[in-house]
C-alpha cells in the first residue's frame, strides 16, 4: 500500500478543468445517456399505455420525446459561455450553469431539486431492482417453478436481495468519477438493449398467442383521473436526462465542438429510448389490455420459457447497476467540489492509498470517499425498504422535478445565453413551452401522490 498526495478526483479548480484530457465522443455520449433514460421507467410504460389508451398512450410518448431533445438542445448550449462552440467559460455540471447564468439564488434553489432528483434516481433504481425485480429472487423462482411445478409455493424474501444491491453499489461507488465509468455505461446500455428486446419479444409472442390485440381506443376502464395523471408521471420519469447533459458533455472531446456532438447525442439516445418505449409499451398493452401490470416483466410470471426470463432479469440487474452510478456520480462530484472549497489543505480529503489485487489494474482509494458514499448507498437502500411503490414512486420523482429542472432552468439560462429580449416571438414560444411542462408536471404529481396515498392507506 503506497500512500499519494493527489487531488481527489471531481473536485476540480478552474484550472484543473482546462487541462482535464476529455476522450469522449458521440456514442461514449450515447451510452451514458442510454444507461441513464433506459431503465426503471421503462417497466412500467405498458402500465401507463393502459390507463391512456391506444391513442393518447402512444401520443405521450412521442410528445415526451419532442420535449426531451428540446430541453436538452437548451442545455447543450449553455455549456461553454459567452459563446456556446468557442466560450472560454465551461460548465461542468448544471447547478453550476445556473449560477453563472441565472445568479446565486436561483442556484440554491436548484440545488435543492439536483440533490432530491439524483437521490430519488438512486431510491428508484434500488426499488426496482430490490423490490420490484429481485433480479436473482425472479431467476430462483423461474427455476423453482421449472422444477416443481406452476403450482409450487416459490416465495422468497426481499430483505437478501436488497443487502446484495446496496453492497454492490457500496463496491462500484469508489469509481472516482463520470470520467472513469465508461465501461460500465456500456456494459449496462447492451444489457438494456437485451432486455428490451426480451420484454418486447415476449409481448409479440403474448399477442400472437392470444389471437388479438387487447386494449381499447380510451384506456383501462378502471382507471380514474388520478391513475391517468400517474401514468403521465411515469412516462416523464422515463424520458429526461436534463441533469446529465453538462456532465456527459464534459467528458466530450473537441472538435467538433462539445455542443453539436451532444446534441446528436442527445437526438440518437432519445430516438433509440423511444423505439424501445413503443415496442415495450404498446406490446405490453397489446398483451395485456386493461390487465397490464405495473410491471411488464411480472405479467409474464416466471414461467416458460424459464431461461428467458432469467436471462431478461439478469440484464436487468446488470443494466441498474450502471444506471444507479449514473445517477450518484454527479452527487458525489458536488460534494467533493464542496468538500475541497471549504477545506482545501486537508490532507484527509487529498490522500489516496494505491492497491494492487491479484489479476487486477491497480486502484486508488480515499478513506473520505470510502465513508461518505458508503453512507450514501446504505441511506438510498433504506429509503427504498421504506417505500416500495413501484410505480407512484417514479411518478412522483417524474412529475416533481420535470418542470424545474427539465423545463423551467434551461429555458431560463438558454434565454440568457442567446440575450433574447421580452416579448420576442421566440420568447414567447420559450415561455408558453414553460407554461406547458408546468401543467403537466403538477397533473402527475397529483396522482402519483394520490397513489402513493391510495397503496399505503387503503
Amino acid at each position: 500500500m503506497v500512500e499519494h498526495q493527489v487531488p481527489l478526483l471531481g473536485s476540480f479548480s478552474s484550472s484543473d478543468e482546462e487541462s482535464l484530457k476529455r476522450t469522449g465522443t458521440m456514442w461514449t455520449a450515447v451510452a451514458h445517456i442510454i444507461t441513464a433514460v433506459i431503465g426503471s421507467g421503462v417497466l412500467s410504460l405498458a402500465w401507463s399505455v393502459a390507463q391512456l389508451g391506444w391513442i393518447a398512450g402512444p401520443l405521450s410518448l412521442i410528445f415526451f420525446a419532442g420535449i426531451t431533445i428540446v430541453s436538452s438542445f437548451l442545455l447543450c448550449d449553455c455549456y461553454r459561455h459567452p459563446d456556446p462552440e468557442y466560450g472560454p467559460n465551461r460548465n461542468p455540471s448544471y447547478v453550476q450553469a445556473v449560477k453563472l447564468f441565472l445568479g446565486e439564488k436561483s442556484q440554491k434553489l436548484c440545488r435543492i431539486f439536483v440533490y432530491e432528483c439524483f437521490y430519488g434516481g438512486g431510491v428508484a433504481y434500488t426499488i426496482t431492482a430490490a423490490i420490484s425485480m429481485s433480479r436473482c429472487r425472479a431467476i430462483q423462482k423461474a427455476n423453482c417453478y421449472h422444477i416443481e411445478g406452476h403450482e409450487a409455493k416459490c416465495e422468497y424474501g426481499d430483505s437478501f436481495y436488497i443487502l446484495l444491491f446496496g453492497a454492490v453499489q457500496i463496491v462500484m461507488s469508489q469509481i472516482p468519477d463520470m470520467h472513469n465509468m465508461v465501461w460500465l455505461s456500456v456494459l449496462a446500455t447492451i444489457m438494456s438493449f437485451f432486455y428490451s428486446f426480451i420484454g418486447f419479444g415476449l409481448g409479440f409472442a403474448q399477442v400472437i398467442e392470444n389471437g388479438e390485440i387487447k386494449g381499447s381506443i380510451s384506456g383501462a376502464p378502471a382507471a380514474n383521473l388520478g391513475d391517468k395523471f400517474q401514468a403521465l408521471g411515469d412516462i416523464v420519469y422515463a424520458y429526461p436526462f436534463s441533469l446529465l447533459v453538462l456532465e456527459i458533455q464534459n467528458t466530450l472531446r473537441s472538435p467538433p465542438s462539445e455542443n453539436k456532438t451532444m446534441k446528436k447525442a442527445s437526438m440518437t439516445a432519445t430516438s433509440l429510448a423511444t423505439f424501445f418505449y413503443f415496442c415495450c409499451g404498446c406490446f405490453g398493452y397489446a398483451a395485456f389490455g386493461n390487465n397490464t401490470p405495473g410491471n411488464i416483466l411480472t405479467g409474464f410470471g416466471f414461467y416458460e420459457p424459464y431461461w428467458l426470463i432469467g436471462l431478461a432479469n439478469a440484464c436487468i440487474v446488470l443494466h441498474l447497476i450502471g444506471g444507479y452510478q449514473i445517477y450518484s456520480q454527479p452527487v458525489f462530484s458536488l460534494f467533493e467540489r464542496w468538500f475541497e472549497e471549504q477545506y482545501p489543505s486537508s490532507g484527509y480529503m487529498n490522500t489516496s492509498y494505491k492497491f494492487k489485487l491479484p489479476l487486477l489494474p491497480p486502484f486508488r482509494m480515499n478513506l473520505c470517499r470510502l465513508w461518505y458514499r458508503t453512507v450514501y448507498v446504505v441511506s438510498t437502500t433504506t429509503m427504498a425498504m421504506m417505500f416500495p411503490y413501484f410505480n407512484q414512486v417514479l411518478g412522483v420523482l417524474g412529475s416533481f422535478n420535470f418542470w424545474p429542472m427539465c423545463i423551467y432552468f434551461p429555458v431560463e439560462m438558454y434565454l440568457v445565453q442567446k440575450k433574447i429580449s421580452p416579448w420576442t416571438t421566440k420568447w414567447i414560444m420559450l415561455k408558453t413551452f414553460s407554461l406547458l411542462g408546468l401543467l403537466v408536471s403538477v397533473a402527475g404529481l397529483v396522482g402519483s401522490v394520490q397513489g402513493i396515498l391510495r397503496a399505503k392507506f387503503g
